[in-house]
């Protein structure tokens, strides 16, 4: 989340929002009484009232969302990304008790997601189909390391028959084409690699 919080007051005028909004670079600000957080406004509220904000006053209070869709600071992170991904909202304030602490942005966990993830590391990946088999994950995972490689991350993509779920093992920079020979070897169906 970004701890750094910019805030607005239910009076201020449409015209300020889109100065902070610009300033900062943001798209989402929580609407704040005091400390305690009353409302929530995007980019794309301020645009729906922008024309008519030219011929009467409007004011963040007339456009806000009131009671918005919140999360607390100790919620996981996978839990934030479903909120925002089932009500197909781009961001959430971060409540604690009644005060802003945080906003969390799709941008924000993006940007976790790729970390956690290893992309912007140099990398290599196989992708495999382990099958079935007992203990397969461990037997992929030493032949890796005995090739001196270590794994970043793990994706796992398929159906719920386990024997045919692809496996996107991200490894550190390695010879990734012995490794994926090996994998063959041990009976496992490589289906790419990527150096």
């Amino acid at each position: 989340m970004s701890k750094k919080v910019v805030t607005i007051s239910p009076e201020a005028g449409l015209q300020e929002a889109i100065e902070l909004m610009r300033r900062h670079s943001i798209r989402h600000l929580p609407v704040v009484k005091g400390e305690e957080l009353i409302g929530w406004v995007s980019e794309a509220d301020i645009r729906g009232a922008y024309l008519a904000s030219l011929i009467e006053d409007i004011r963040i209070k007339d456009v806000m969302i009131k009671d918005p869709i919140r999360v607390d600071p100790d919620d996981s992170l996978e839990e934030a990304a479903k909120i925002l991904y089932r009500h197909g909202i781009g961001g959430v304030p971060v409540v604690e008790g009644k005060k802003v602490v945080g906003v969390l942005t799709v941008r924000d966990i993006m940007a976790a997601f790729i970390e956690l993830m290893g992309f912007l590391r140099e990398s290599s990946r196989i992708d495999v189909i382990l099958g079935g088999k007992p203990h397969a994950f461990q037997e992929v995972s030493e032949i890796i390391r005995r090739h001196g490689a270590e794994i970043i991350s793990v994706g796992i993509s398929g159906p719920e028959d386990k024997s045919k779920r692809v496996y996107f093992l991200r490894l550190t920079k390695c010879d990734v084409r012995s490794i994926a020979k090996d994998i063959e070897q041990a009976g496992y169906r490589v289906l790419s690699v990527i150096e």
